[in-house]
């Protein structure tokens, strides 16, 4: 919701007398809580009902986190612009410890990513991962319930609520490779709709989207969903993208890293690389395994 309000705030500054009216929805990703995403359908829970109000005319444009879109939109759907990112960083949240490292064996930490499981298993073994699902405030409270030693949380979503203060450590990529599109916020609509497309144009961050574009295009190379333990992430500096990228095993026992450096104007292909050079050092049977 709050990133619908921030898009509807910048519609309304930059189109001054436009109506924009929030169709707040509610996902099978927000109502099914009791199961981890990639038993009950994935990312794309998040995005199918709001697709299908695009689609029956009951929304104009849909506002999603650009790490819950999946790799392949529907036919039919187009990304008019990916605004400015927010921190892309992973947090650790915890009322008594300031580090991973700090945690005694034995301390049960939540998550509700492969991914960042995957990470904190290989670090870390003798730490226990358990499953987290709800909103951030949800998330917050069964943690302050004691029900876990620490939470990780996307840095992006706690800032944008102003609940910063929480954070105990914001976790360098090194520590907790994020999730493509980690941060960033998409606006979808209709790939008819050119009179949309035009006026979302001047919304797209170039280099939120070309960092964004080569991330997802890592994933989808890898066959990237909730299934799969993996992370990208791009950085831009002086005209040069730096992708790095990993995929893993649940335990994190299996670990294939890796990282690539190109001019910025072909993301993709910077995507595709990376997933590639991936596969060679191991990823493939990594993921081979997974969908047994």
């Amino acid at each position: 919701m709050w990133q619908s309000q921030h898009v509807q705030q910048r519609l309304q500054q930059t189109y001054p007398g436009i109506e924009v009216v929030i169709l707040g929805m509610t996902t099978q990703g927000d109502r099914v809580l009791d199961q981890t995403l990639n038993k009950i359908g994935g990312k794309g829970l998040f995005v199918k009902e709001l697709e299908e109000a695009l689609a029956d005319g009951r929304a104009d444009i849909a506002v999603h986190s650009m790490k819950d879109v999946p790799m392949e939109l529907p036919p039919g759907f187009a990304l008019a612009a990916i605004l400015e990112r927010e921190d892309p960083r992973d947090a650790l949240v915890s009322n008594y410890y300031r580090d991973l490292a700090q945690l005694p064996a034995g301390s049960r930490i939540g998550t509700s990513s492969l991914r960042r499981e995957s990470q904190i298993r290989a670090r870390f073994p003798q730490l226990a991962v358990e499953p987290l699902r709800g909103n951030v405030q949800t998330r917050l409270r069964k943690l302050d319930d004691g029900r876990y030693a620490a939470i990780i949380l996307a840095a992006a979503g706690l800032k944008r609520l102003g609940l910063g203060d929480r954070i105990a450590l914001l976790l360098a990529p090194e520590q907790s490779l994020p999730a493509p599109g980690q941060g960033a916020v998409g606006i979808e609509c209709r790939a008819d709709r050119a009179d949309l497309l035009e006026q979302l144009a001047p919304f797209n961050h170039a280099p939120t989207a070309a960092c964004v574009r080569a991330e997802r295009a890592l994933s989808r190379a890898l066959g990237g969903s909730c299934n799969v333990p993996l992370g990208g992430y791009a950085m831009l500096n002086s005209g040069q993208l730096w992708l790095r990228g990993f995929v893993a095993s649940p335990d994190g026992a299996q670990f294939v890293y890796g990282e690539i450096t190109a001019a910025a104007d072909m993301p993709e292909r910077l995507g595709a690389d990376l997933a590639a050079q991936l596969k060679e050092k191991g990823a493939a049977g990594i993921l081979a395994a997974l969908t047994v």
